[in-house]
């Protein structure tokens, strides 16, 4: 993967990423891995090949935990052996979720819990446990990843699109309570990346040329588009941007 900027800044730096063994997630990894950051991820099924692969590449291996985002002993738990590792968190990437298609008529109770507790709750919890080691460092950056899906209004997965306005609420709460501290809070808001899952899933030839119709930018999404910006919210080049939803999409929906 090839990056167009580098920031000296996060070298040595202790980042976090959940979901960071796949997907876009991976391609996170990789990207501070490169910047000479410290990288520890969670991830819920083994990412040894991932590992094995990065640490080839550059020499250093990022530290691997697997868990499960839904119980937040346990997530607390890996955040607390990643800082055993490499030192106090400052980057928290939460990055995982799940997309999964459901309707109003069919979503039972346990089932919105379930999506909720994917999507929304680790992005609380995980600021929680790191807020801490982050004032101990003098600082640090938290980036949740959302999606532009609430803000087209989508249909075919209601807590999804809930969740994930959810999580630009808590970003503008968290960055005010955190920010006498230093610690800068955004949203990362993606369009349609077509990771694996994505193409092998949804992503339809109908429904692709639809999406591809509504982007300013004709060329579709893919997951490293999402790691410059990350990288960017994470350094001090971003240094007086906190509260912030950045949208990266091509350019479907318009803000401001």
């Amino acid at each position: 993967m090839q990056l167009s900027a580098s920031y000296t800044d996060l070298k040595d730096k202790s980042v976090f990423i959940t979901g960071g063994g796949s997907g876009i997630g991976a391609y996170l990894t990789e990207g501070f891995l490169q910047q000479g950051a410290k990288v520890a991820f969670v991830q819920r099924s083994g990412a040894r090949e991932f590992v094995a692969e990065m640490q080839a590449k550059y020499g250093v291996a990022p530290l691997a935990i697997n868990c499960d985002i839904t119980d937040i002993d346990a997530l607390q738990g890996a955040m607390a052996e990643a800082a055993q590792a490499h030192g106090a968190i400052q980057v928290l990437v939460n990055n995982a979720g799940n997309d999964k298609r459901h309707n109003l008529a069919d979503t039972k109770v346990e089932d919105w819990d379930q999506g909720q507790a994917i999507n929304l709750r680790p992005h609380f919890f995980t600021a929680q446990a790191a807020a801490d080691g982050m004032r101990g460092a003098g600082g640090g950056a938290i980036i949740n990843v959302s999606s532009v899906s609430y803000m087209m209004g989508n249909a075919g997965y209601p807590g999804y699109v809930a969740a994930n306005a959810a999580i630009n609420g808590l970003t503008r709460a968290l960055a005010r309570e955190l920010g006498a501290d230093k610690i800068r809070v955004n949203a990362l808001m993606p369009g349609w990346v077509l990771t694996e899952k994505q193409l092998a899933m949804w992503a339809t030839p109908e429904d692709l040329a639809a999406h591809l119709d509504r982007q300013c930018l004709k060329q579709h999404l893919q997951p490293e588009d999402m790691v410059g910006t990350t990288l960017f919210l994470a350094s001090e080049a971003s240094k007086m941007i906190t509260g912030q939803a950045i949208v990266v999409d091509g350019g479907v929906v318009v803000t401001g």
